[in-house]
């Protein structure tokens, strides 16, 4: 799903937008407004999902990253409506008292069968609380703790994206994890992986586990963003004549690129394409090349007399 198009927001939306077009569009779709009408149910279904996601400044940060497919991929649709509680936006909207009526809104329009909540029937038993029923009667399970682990990955691996396995050792035991990460993933990033955090120690459900991801220095390399900056050294002598360099690329492969006459220290030369992925699906930025004039710290005498004779003439 295209969240951010489903609430009619822009991506630069801040976090008031959003709730705003969401409270809007709740109106006009929720159920009872639209009797035995699927098409407004699903579109509240639609709205509800966008909502929960672009809500959660965690949520809404790893769909900005990875996009819907690759959100979709790390987020399970228990994971998008998990603590979210249904009942409390729509009161905190206005809405009534209760999403099952008694002043506010009903929910004649979502078919219930047995004592839980209507919204279940809807949202299925995605962890979205609907109110009503005994679904929250008495104490719940706690959920286990979220864990934070650093790891390091490579350029090559923020260029072709790559799967990893790492050793988590909890309560004595050891447990190996496969992590996949995405193309053109930045320095400081988290990605998460739900149920690989720490046990409940009341039977709920575990917590997640939270890898941020460290980008290591390239001896190459440097990254800017989504562009790769190489430095190559010329003679002054080329820096004034020009000269051809070859220049091999993060992923191997080889082009000859024109110096052109007269280049000045640190003048970048570019490389379209080949750079680093904005993301799992973006374009490729661009390889710089950065020019360097290599000037000798000695100079044998037949050369100090060729820099004389450049001297008179004023170079």
């Amino acid at each position: 799903m295209e969240y951010y198009q489903i609430l009619g927001v822009a991506k630069t939306a801040t976090a008031d937008e959003i709730k705003k077009a969401y409270r809007k569009l709740a109106l006009k779709y929720h159920p009872d407004k639209n009797p035995d009408n699927k098409e407004a149910e699903e579109k509240f279904k639609e709205i509800s999902e966008a909502y929960a996601v672009l809500s959660d400044a965690e949520k809404r940060q790893q769909y900005d990253t990875f996009g819907s497919a690759g959100f979709r991929q790390r987020y399970s649709q228990e994971d998008i409506f998990r603590n979210f509680d249904l009942n409390d936006i729509l009161r905190g909207f206005g809405f009534g008292g209760s999403a099952r009526g008694n002043g506010g809104f009903h929910t004649s329009g979502f078919r219930s069968t047995g004592g839980g909540s209507p919204f279940d029937n809807i949202f299925g038993q995605a962890g979205m609380r609907g109110g009503g029923g005994c679904g929250g009667c008495g104490p719940q399970p706690v959920k286990g703790n979220d864990l934070t682990y650093e790891m390091t990955v490579s350029l090559e691996d923020v260029l072709h994206g790559s799967e990893k396995t790492i050793s988590l050792r909890q309560n004595g035991q050891t447990q190996n994890v496969s992590v996949k990460i995405p193309k053109g993933i930045e320095d400081g990033k988290r990605l998460r992986l739900s149920g690989k955090g720490g046990v409940s120690s009341s039977g709920g459900p575990a917590g997640d586990l939270y890898l941020k991801v460290q980008v290591a220095e390239h001896p190459v390399f440097t990254r800017v963003e989504d562009d790769l900056v190489v430095e190559h050294r010329i003679p002054f002598s080329e820096a004034c004549l020009g000269t051809t360099l070859e220049v091999v690329t993060l992923d191997g492969k080889k082009f000859n690129v024109k110096v052109p006459a007269g280049v000045q220290q640190e003048a970048k030369l570019r490389i379209k394409g080949h750079g680093l992925p904005a993301g799992p699906i973006g374009h490729r930025g661009d390889l710089l090349v950065k020019v360097a004039v290599r000037i000798p710290k000695a100079l044998t005498p037949e050369q100090e007399e060729v820099v004389k004779a450049l001297t008179a003439v004023e170079l």
